[in-house]
């Protein structure tokens, strides 16, 4: 094998670990795949606790820039924590952690439409908006 060959595989491998470990790491947004993986005891394995303080890499900004639920980032640190990979597994815990995320994901859809309203020039809004309805005529000369 020559060493193009050889830099083409190990990029072709590397590749293939940096999607996988993506993919992986994305998931970990989603509190019911949390609450599966400790269901099934595998937040308690050694190697996979191992392995998560493994994936603490993607926190740094080169690799953040490629996830696309932020939550996964955030998952990630609380599964350092022996205490919450027990909790997580519970009924009660997955419910909360649920409700936390979708009202984050609503007051932050919230705040940013209100932030683009607040800096939105008042020509770009519909008249509704910036004043009183008007009689405008519909056609000119009518």
């Amino acid at each position: 094998m020559s060493q193009a060959e050889a830099n083409t595989d190990l990029k072709t491998a590397n590749r293939a670990r940096f999607e996988l470990e993506l993919e992986f790491v994305q998931s970990l947004a989603n509190p019911f795949y949390l609450h599966s993986l400790a269901q099934q005891g595998i937040l308690n394995q050694p190697s996979f606790v191992n392995f998560l303080k493994y994936l603490m890499y993607w926190k740094e900004k080169d690799y953040a820039r490629f996830i696309l639920y932020p939550h996964a980032l955030h998952h990630l640190e609380l599964l350092q924590h022996a205490e919450f990979r027990a909790e997580i597994g519970k009924d009660e815990w997955r419910e909360a952690l649920n409700q936390k995320q979708f009202d984050h994901w609503r007051t932050r859809a919230d705040s940013s439409s209100r932030a683009q309203d607040a800096t939105a020039p008042a020509e770009s809004l519909p008249p509704s908006a910036t004043s009183e309805t008007h009689n405008v005529p519909l056609t000119n000369g009518s």
